[in-house]
């Protein structure tokens, strides 16, 4: 069975004590309200998990390999542990196994065998049930999802299913049924598609810069048209996180094993690291090749806002290239410090405010769209900084007011206001 870390036994007792190990709006009210009315428990036992449950939810991390796919062996680990445990413990009532984890076309064959191969005569029901939640929204979008997919070829399955999301679907929002492998595919395709149109508008913002147009008035035109949409436009540093940059190479990984290149997902991946690297290059040609000695502010350290969530953040990018190019980094962000001082520890120097950030620095670098960041007191900001430049991606500000208030101020596919 596989090993309980001391990481994870430490996380179960904090959830047992009504402490969300992870920042998330909302989650620890709904989270201590349930436990309160005792539909909420935690465990490191799981035999005494499969044993009270009917349907077991496999929310596992799936991380990247080296080659890009995905590592499915914490998946596949838990299935044979559950599947032992029902042999073991000679458990008779029907099992649905639902695969909750965003996982390659093909798993739930894969989890399906497990089961047949260890008890072949249990009544074992392996489901595709993707989620879609956003960080930073995960409770809304739980409680009040845009869309179920449910992938199975069982009709028991697909009764129970929808009779448990049916609580959350009342204002009509849809249960789609589907065979397992499209309903494993249309997380992937979801995620890879939000991602192209991120980089749609990142590859646009370069062009914008060269012939003086501003990508956030193009932005909104084009996001007014119905058969586009608003969301995803937005140009900046990127995409981060847990889910876009591995289920974009996942996806790119799992169709070259078929033989099949999708160009325009590529394409994304390579246009989302060049962005990064555009951004970069703005700020080294600004000081002509030579950032040594300087100390930049960096607001923003999560991948995005209203989450503690750094992996793949675009922020450690940013660090990682003044700690190469031997400047400092002094950095504020309203819910992540911890986590990045886990990984820079006292490399770079932490600050207690946004305000706070900024004292003793050369440059401004906001690199994560919080809210606090958004009508800052840009004459305080303007006395605090050693000069008056702001390298912005994410386009917080106008550049307009920029340059009446004396800023020299860099965003994102917009002109850039030069020295003043």
């Amino acid at each position: 069975m596989a090993d309980i870390s001391p990481c994870s036994e430490k996380k179960i007792m904090m959830l047992d004590e009504g402490k969300t190990p992870i920042y998330e709006p909302g989650l620890d009210y709904i989270m201590n309200r349930n436990i309160k009315d005792g539909r909420l428990r935690f465990s490191t036992n799981l035999a005494a998990a499969v044993e009270h449950a009917s349907i077991i939810f496999l929310c596992l991390p799936t991380p990247p390999n080296e080659d890009g796919s995905a590592d499915l062996h914490h998946v596949l680990d838990v299935a044979k542990d559950i599947a032992n445990i029902i042999k073991e413990k000679d458990i008779n009532e029907r099992k649905i196994i639902v695969n909750k984890s965003t996982v390659p076309v093909g798993t739930a064959e894969k989890v399906t065998k497990i089961f047949s191969d260890i008890i072949p005569d249990k009544d074992i029901f392996v489901v595709s049930n993707p989620e879609f939640l956003r960080e930073g929204f995960a409770v809304e979008d739980s409680m009040k999802p845009e869309r179920v997919v449910i992938g199975t070829s069982s009709q028991y399955a697909k009764d129970v299913m929808q009779n448990l999301y049916k609580p959350f679907v009342r204002s009509g929002n849809p249960i789609l049924i589907m065979d397992e492998k499209s309903a494993e595919v249309t997380k992937y395709a979801a995620n890879s598609f939000l991602a192209i149109k991120i980089s749609y508008m990142n590859d646009l913002s370069a062009y914008c810069e060269k012939v003086g147009a501003d990508i956030e008035k193009i932005r909104i035109g084009i996001g007014s048209d119905s058969r586009i949409g608003k969301r995803f436009l937005f140009a900046g540093l990127g995409y981060g996180g847990s889910c876009f940059p591995k289920d974009v190479r996942a996806l790119i990984h799992s169709s070259e094993e078929v033989g099949v290149t999708l160009s325009l997902v590529k394409a994304a991946w390579k246009v989302n690291l060049q962005q990064q690297e555009r951004f970069l290059k703005k700020i080294y040609s600004r000081y002509n090749g030579n950032i040594e000695g300087k100390t930049f502010a960096i607001w923003g350290l999560a991948f995005k806002p209203n989450t503690d969530d750094i992996r793949e953040a675009p922020a450690f990018r940013v660090i990682d290239f003044f700690l190469e190019n031997g400047a400092y980094a002094k950095v504020y962000d309203p819910e992540a410090i911890e986590n990045t001082k886990a990984r820079f520890r006292n490399r770079i120097i932490y600050a207690d405010d946004p305000l706070d950030c900024l004292s003793g620095t050369d440059a401004l670098i906001i690199v994560t769209e919080w809210n606090v960041f958004r009508n800052p007191d840009l004459q305080k900001i303007r006395e605090l900084l050693a000069e008056p430049i702001i390298f912005d991606g994410r386009n917080l500000f106008n550049p307009d007011l920029m340059e009446q208030l004396g800023f020299e101020y860099y965003s994102i596919g917009r002109k850039d206001i030069g020295s003043v």
